[in-house]
Parts: C-alpha cells; sequence; structure tokens
C-alpha cells in the first residue's frame, strides 16, 4: 500500500516505552534474543522506516538508555521513576515524551507507539499499518490486532466451582462459523494523531482502525516461554531466508 494522501510535512514521533523493571521476566527489554537485545529489534524496525521522522526511548533505566543509543535510538531524557512503576498507564509516559518535546518548541503530527515486546513485527508492518491510517481520512487512531483463535463467546466462568458460560448459553452452544469474528489488540503498534490523543486520552477512540497481523508477528514476550517462541520464530525465518538466498544462487 502507498500513501496517496500528501502527508504535508506531518511529522511523525516513534515513541519505544522500555522500563527497566519487570515481573514475569526480569530485564526482558535487554534480553539478547538471536544476539541482540530485545529492544533492538523493535529500535531498528522504526529506524528503517520509510516515514517516521524521530525514534525515542523512553526509559527510567541507564542500562536500556545507553543499549538503545548504541542501536541509533535518541534518548533525550531519563523517565521519572513515578512514570515507571507497574501501574503506569502508557498514555501517561506518551504525554510526558509530548511534553517534553513541546516544551523545547518542537512538535509532532502523529505518535507511532511501539513496544519493544513485539519483536516479530517488521519494518513493513510499521509502514503499512502508517500508509493505511494516513489514507483512511475518518480514521483517528489504528491499533494493531490479531484474530481470537477460539471465540470468545465459548469462554467459561467458574460459579460456585461449576462451569458455567461466560456469555449467554445461546452463543456457546454454537459453532465457530457461526459466531462473529473477534480480534484482540497485540500490543505491536500503536498509532494516533498528537490532537486524537490529547482529546481522548487513548489510542482507542470512536474512529480506531484495525491493522491485522497474523499470530506469529503478534507474540508479546512477557514470560520466558514467549521469549523461547519468539527465538524459535526468528531462528526458523532466518534458515527460511537462507534456503531461499541459496535457491536464488
Amino acid at each position: 500500500m502507498r500513501v496517496i494522501k500528501l502527508l504535508n510535512n506531518k511529522k511523525i514521533l516513534a515513541l519505544i516505552p522500555a522500563r527497566g523493571g519487570s515481573k514475569g521476566l526480569p530485564r526482558k527489554n535487554i534480553r539478547p534474543l538471536l544476539g541482540k537485545p530485545l529492544i533492538a529489534w523493535t529500535i531498528e524496525q522504526a529506524l528503517n522506516s520509510k516515514y517516521i521522522d524521530r525514534v525515542i526511548v523512553s526509559t527510567d533505566d541507564l542500562e536500556i538508555a545507553e543499549i538503545s543509543k548504541k542501536y541509533g535510538a535518541e534518548v533525550p531524557f531519563i523517565r521519572p521513576k513515578e512514570l515507571a512503576q507497574d501501574d503506569t498507564p502508557t498514555i501517561d509516559v506518551v504525554f510526558h515524551t509530548l511534553d517534553y518535546f513541546e516544551n523545547k518548541g518542537e512538535k509532532f503530527d502523529i505518535v507511532i507507539l511501539l513496544q519493544p515486546t513485539s519483536p516479530l513485527r517488521e519494518t513493513s508492518d510499521i509502514d503499512r499499518a502508517l500508509e493505511m491510517f494516513i489514507n483512511n481520512e475518518d480514521a483517528l487512531s489504528l491499533v494493531s490486532v490479531k484474530e481470537n483463535e477460539h471465540p470468545p463467546f465459548w469462554s467459561l466462568k467458574l460459579k460456585k466451582n461449576f462451569l458455567k458460560p461466560l456469555f449467554e448459553e445461546k452463543f456457546f452452544f454454537k459453532r465457530r462459523q457461526e459466531l462473529l469474528q473477534s480480534y484482540m489488540p497485540n500490543g505491536a503498534i500503536f498509532i494516533a494523531w498528537v490532537d486524537t490523543l490529547k482529546e481522548y486520552k487513548t489510542f482507542y477512540t470512536p474512529k480506531t482502525i484495525a491493522y491485522i497481523m497474523t499470530p506469529e508477528k503478534s507474540i508479546d514476550i512477557d514470560t520466558k516461554f514467549d521469549f523461547l517462541l519468539a527465538e524459535f520464530i526468528l531462528q526458523k525465518k532466518g534458515e527460511r531466508n537462507e534456503e531461499n538466498d541459496k535457491d536464488r544462487k
């Protein structure tokens, strides 16, 4: 997909939030993934984009900051500790970054949030998502999603130790083909106009469009299992690329 609506000198900021604390997998943002720190995968994807103007890492951690700069990202500030807690809303980190630049007289038109825990997204996904967003004149924001593997209508709950349908029973007993396809955010890409974020304080707006990604690209690393799965997929992808290169020769 190509951009058919002129950007008109719109400035695009890529923000990569990466705090030092992590309960599920300690130090995961700089944990080596096939020889590179996890955050480096996202930094390189953003730097290779055709449309992004600045790639900023927001972190409270000096080691993450140094590694991020080594791989080409800008780290113009160290995030305050109060904005690096387990319960800190990501949108607060976005506004902190925007405020930092606005106080220096620099404004951006579009923010793309790229979490470092999604290393299997590719630069082509970033650019296609931006093109989709920019080309859709009615869109206020974009969120990347994946199809639900199983319909949520088949979910169960426990009621006095007995299994009961989470939704109405009439949905629980329907076949997959009779139910609406559903999606869930995969955490890889969030895009919005800066003015939209200021108005709604979220990437989820009345006019949020979806960028649908495959299950393998949608891995969001939170545990050691997630990390091992991402590593396995990247290894297999590398092997396939090597085989294709040999075939072309």
